[in-house]
């Protein structure tokens, strides 16, 4: 199976080079498509020297939400599989070999293990279960037939997070089945900073806001107990409480005003 991984980036010239380096060691055959929202450092001219060594990096510079460069990026793609990492991230070296493993016994997605590193690592994502599957596997670590992500018509551009869980409730709601493979490993670098976290959480409690919003009974697989037993750290009491303001700070989603690609 020829893979496309598609990564959405703003500002990463400090992450870039070992998430290049770990997805260029992964099994052939695959391309890298990266959508660049902008950048103001030096992300882009460390991407291009890459690119006169790899012919099958591709770079585009295209401003709007994640999900839009992220649609965008599918556009692009080659393969028969869309496989989405962002930066920050840095991949095992057989992540896609097990991708391809899980993909090959029948499903139409792979959602593949994230491993948070950092001083935020300990915070846990709450499961919701549709039709029989978890769709909150994040998109950093997600691989989706581009015929299935074509027919739902992929990202919901209008999300500013939590877009993931969206596109992973459309596709189970016309029976696409989800496949989880432990070794499909992601490392995820958490917040650099307090107020990072911080910042990351609100915009955590808002997208949850937008997901009521657009698929009100989302929310009745939700196990309020789940989470709060997830949470009863430090780090995960503040995630609830900033979370909770950008929760009601979401009043109206046909009011949104998405400024960034990433937030």
């Amino acid at each position: 199976m020829f893979i496309s991984i598609i990564i959405t980036i703003k500002n990463e010239a400090k992450t870039i080079q070992p998430l290049l380096d770990s997805l260029l060691d992964q099994q052939q055959p695959f391309e890298i498509i990266i959508i660049d929202a902008n950048s103001s450092d030096d992300t882009q001219k460390i991407i291009k020297k890459y690119m006169q060594n790899h012919s099958n990096i591709k770079l585009y510079i295209k401003a709007g939400s994640r999900g839009n460069g992220r649609n965008y990026g599918v556009t692009k793609a080659k393969g028969e599989i869309v496989a989405f990492t962002d930066g920050g991230c840095t991949a095992e070296k057989n992540w896609l070999e097990n991708i391809r493993k899980k993909m090959s016994e029948g499903y139409d997605i792979v959602a593949g293990k994230t491993i948070n590193t950092g001083s935020f690592k300990e915070t846990k994502r709450v499961e919701i279960i549709q039709n029989g599957y978890d769709i909150t596997w994040p998109s950093c670590n997600l691989a989706y037939k581009k015929q299935l992500f074509e027919k739902i018509n992929g990202f919901d551009e209008q999300f500013i997070t939590a877009e993931d869980i969206d596109l992973n409730f459309k596709a189970v709601k016309t029976g696409a089945k989800i496949g989880y493979a432990e070794k499909a490993i992601i490392y995820r670098s958490s917040a650099s900073s307090l107020y990072k976290f911080i910042q990351q959480s609100f915009w955590y409690g808002y997208g949850r806001k937008q997901l009521s919003l657009k698929h009100g009974t989302i929310w009745k697989n939700y196990s309020a107990n789940q989470m709060m037993q997830t949470q009863l750290t430090l780090h995960g009491v503040l995630r609830l409480v900033f979370g909770f303001f950008g929760y009601i700070s979401c009043k109206n989603q046909k009011n949104l005003k998405i400024t960034n690609s990433i937030k």
